[in-house]
């Protein structure tokens, strides 16, 4: 079988200082009932490495034809397989497996992760250790799990019973590849639905290692389905599918729109977590250098390419040019450099339309704000998708760079003076996913937390999250949450059962005489 878990990490090639791994696959397929194929039609798509912007694979490209066999082989497999009637402890044990197999090609999969996605090569180990973590968390939950009964002693007994729903979309996005594709593989599947992962057509690499993972941890052939492509043809075709009732999406606003619509004729469920435009909020009681740490590392940590970067950094006006001249100097010492650099801090960003989108924002910036660190290409990467940490100081509210998400290591800093000013330039984006306080006043936090639009807060800490909690965001941030038993309300149907314990009571109709 010519897929990606068969190989082993080894020795890599240098070429200009740059990595390639070693092994990698002759083309990227697709994974259908048990099987790596080709397209129907045979088409592919070209896939580059970011750092030097050459094609170096080619990646089959799924279109209706692809969808319709996976989607037929995930609803074989969830109407006649063994899957979905299987008990939760049983399929928990599957589910660990699934966890210790992950740890244990964690280095491979940081390897391919990191040189296919831009990443710095720390940052995309943990991703390894994450995606582990989200398939033990919900192989516990499901054994654990307890649902409500609600009595009326010597009346009724109604109870809740929760069933799998059926064939799950899965269409996720192209930063944090791995991690994020198992944030929703692990709670579909463990809920006791069949997928078709469609991954983004940017980073494909990794998604390949799913197979040979889920082949050795004993899940059924058919459980799980990947059709690669693009989002208009692949991931269009899943949305549409009469045979898919529920699509889990994390990616851009504007798509998220385009799915809504386009899912909408089918009544599908609909799980969207799209884009923000995080505010960092520092107070002038913080404590400076934990919220400059920690502003940084928000913003420039995964390149900059995370859906919750506190990309606008409010500040009340008593110490707001100390953080600034601390901001800019901190930024400017931001190690950029190869992804499989142990010492890189900002690696590449993950292609050249990429890139381009995000060198115009900066270009953009410097008009809109007062330029204080980077503003280009750092020295001594003339090529490659490479862009220096970036801050502009002064931004209006209406600027484009602080109303816009930007994705990329590109931060806003602006000027406050009352709590209140602060609420409402937090507040004053379309965007709600997440939010950051730094204050040492307990109330303010808790106050100001209660009223910012965002459907994460942390307060004096930076993006540290309990599985157990919601994920997701308010306004055009998402719709729905997932996270705990979040995710399994929404990859299961909510059944109540009522049972009648003592006399029927209800009226009679057409009764005799």
């Amino acid at each position: 079988m010519n897929s990606l878990e068969t190989q082993t990490a080894g020795p890599v090639t240098e070429t200009a200082g740059h990595r390639v791994p070693t092994d990698l696959p002759q083309s990227i397929r697709h994974y259908i009932d048990g099987e790596f194929v080709d397209s129907t039609d045979g088409e592919t798509f070209d896939v580059i490495d970011p750092v030097t912007n050459a094609t170096y694979i080619q990646a089959a490209s799924g279109k209706a034809a692809d969808v319709d066999r996976a989607v037929a082989a995930a609803r074989r497999a969830f109407v006649e397989g063994p899957w979905p009637r299987m008990l939760p402890r049983e399929r928990s044990r599957v589910l660990h497996r699934i966890a210790d197999l992950v740890e244990t090609r964690g280095d491979r999969l940081a390897e391919l992760e990191s040189f296919d996605s831009g990443l710095p090569i720390t940052q995309a180990l943990g991703q390894a250790r994450r995606a582990a973590e989200n398939f033990r968390f919900f192989a516990d939950l499901i054994v654990a799990q307890a649902d409500d009964v609600y009595k009326v002693p010597g009346r009724q007994v109604n109870y809740v019973n929760r069933k799998p729903i059926g064939v799950a979309g899965l269409i996720t996005p192209w930063n944090t590849p791995f991690m994020l594709e198992s944030w929703k593989l692990a709670p579909a599947i463990a809920a006791g639905n069949t997928v078709v992962l469609k991954p983004a057509e940017f980073t494909p690499l990794s998604a390949g290692l799913w197979a040979g993972i889920f082949e050795e941890a004993g899940l059924p052939q058919g459980v799980f389905n990947l059709v690669n492509g693009f989002g208009e043809q692949a991931g269009d075709a899943l949305v549409k599918h009469p045979e898919v009732p529920l699509i889990s999406f994390t990616g851009e606003s504007a798509t998220g729109q385009l799915i809504f619509a386009n899912a909408a004729p089918h009544l599908k469920g609909l799980s969207m977590e799209l884009g923000g435009k995080s505010p960092a909020i520092v107070f002038a009681d913080a404590d400076l250098e934990a919220a400059v740490n920690a502003t940084i590392f928000g913003v420039f940590s995964l390149n900059g390419e995370r859906c919750t970067a506190g990309s606008r950094i409010l500040v009340q006006r008593e110490f707001y040019d100390e953080f600034v001249e601390r901001y800019a100097a901190q930024a400017k010492r931001v190690k950029v450099g190869l992804p499989h650099e142990k010492s890189t801090e900002v690696g590449a960003l993950v292609h050249p339309e990429h890139y381009e989108k995000v060198m115009s924002y900066v270009e953009l910036g410097k008009t809109e704000g007062r330029l204080v660190a980077g503003g280009g290409r750092p020295e001594g990467f003339e090529s490659g998708n490479f862009v220096a940490p970036t801050v502009f100081a002064d931004v209006p509210p209406t600027a484009r760079i602080f109303q816009e998400e930007i994705f990329g290591p590109v931060v806003a800093i602006t000027p406050f003076d009352t709590e209140e000013e602060a609420l409402a330039l937090a507040n004053d984006t379309r965007y709600g996913l997440a939010a950051y306080v730094w204050t040492n006043d307990l109330k303010r936090s808790h106050n100001f937390a209660q009223a910012v639009d965002a459907g994460m807060v942390w307060l004096n800490s930076n993006n540290v999250r309990d599985l157990r909690t919601p994920f997701g965001g308010v306004k055009a941030s998402g719709l729905g949450h997932e996270g705990g038993y979040r995710s399994l309300d929404f990859y299961t149907d909510q059944q109540a059962v009522h049972i009648n314990l003592g006399e029927v009571h209800n009226p009679v109709f057409g009764k005799a005489d």
